[in-house]
């Protein structure tokens, strides 16, 4: 295994570990003694990781150390001015609008490239994936959950928003009026939930977890790259609202490309 050129202290800071195995890149929340809370030094490893991974990488998988995927924000955000250098939300409030945008934009990013078509995504998720947590994982493409999972968006009942991402992939995956029911109530969803409503891909008892990720990624890594590029951006453009006719266009484009890829041997 291989660490890509990210700084190892903001990695320790950010309570993150990074592992590369040619294609295969794995990021580990690692703060279990926390529940693998996050911080802005969190989404700042993150976002760092997003702008280092090189093209080789074609498939990400998002786990926790421990017992839980991500318990959420780091319980001094909600009360100290800044955290680990970083505006908690009283520093945040503040802040001139123009600011303060910037810097949840900021905190956004770490998580955001996760959704990008130039590889596909997968959350491991065990345990609770709670507010930040839940939002981590609805960032990634797919979901593979462990049967003693427990979503849960917690932060309308604690006075803030979802606001790292998480309202956008929530609705495509369980639609309007399930994701409303969900923020609001701030109630937790388990496994079984999960894969009827579209948030989680499969679930499987905890001890099998890795074994089905890795089968996963596997089989997700087993077309070629171009092909398995250019079939996720396809999707990825469906899914973002394109429409038939656009979708149709879009289709004949990534078919002459590889047409024409395959043609000079390129594969």
């Amino acid at each position: 295994m291989t660490t890509a050129a990210v700084d190892p202290g903001l990695l320790e800071r950010g309570g993150v570990a990074l592992d590369v195995d040619g294609p295969r890149a794995t990021i580990w929340l690692s703060r279990p003694e926390a529940l693998n809370a996050q911080t802005p030094a969190t989404w700042e490893a993150l976002r760092t990781i997003g702008e280092a991974l090189s093209d080789e990488v074609r498939a990400v998988v998002v786990r926790g150390e421990g017992r839980a995927f991500s318990a959420g924000l780091d319980r001094r955000f909600f009360w100290a001015r800044e955290v680990d250098g970083m505006p908690g939300i009283a520093g945040i409030a503040e802040l001139p609008d123009g600011d303060a945008d910037a810097v949840i934009a900021g905190f956004q990013a770490g998580f955001s490239w996760l959704r990008h078509p130039a590889r596909v995504t997968v959350a491991a998720v065990q345990g609770h994936a709670i507010g930040a947590g839940f939002q981590l994982a609805l960032a990634c493409d797919l979901r593979v959950v462990a049967d003693d999972v427990q979503f849960c968006m917690a932060e309308a009942t604690l006075g803030i928003v979802p606001d790292l991402g998480g309202t956008h992939p929530l609705v495509h995956a369980v639609g309007y009026a399930r994701a409303v029911e969900i923020c609001l109530t701030g109630r937790r969803v388990g496994a079984d939930e999960a894969v009827a409503c579209g948030l989680a891909l499969r679930a499987v008892p905890v001890a099998e977890l890795d074994a089905e990720v890795d089968a996963l990624v596997s089989a997700l890594l087993a077309p070629p790259p171009g092909a398995g590029a250019e079939t996720h951006a396809l999707l990825a453009r469906v899914a973002d609202g394109l429409d038939p006719a656009a979708a149709l266009a879009a289709e004949r484009a990534a078919q002459l490309r590889r047409l024409r890829s395959l043609a000079a041997g390129e594969g």
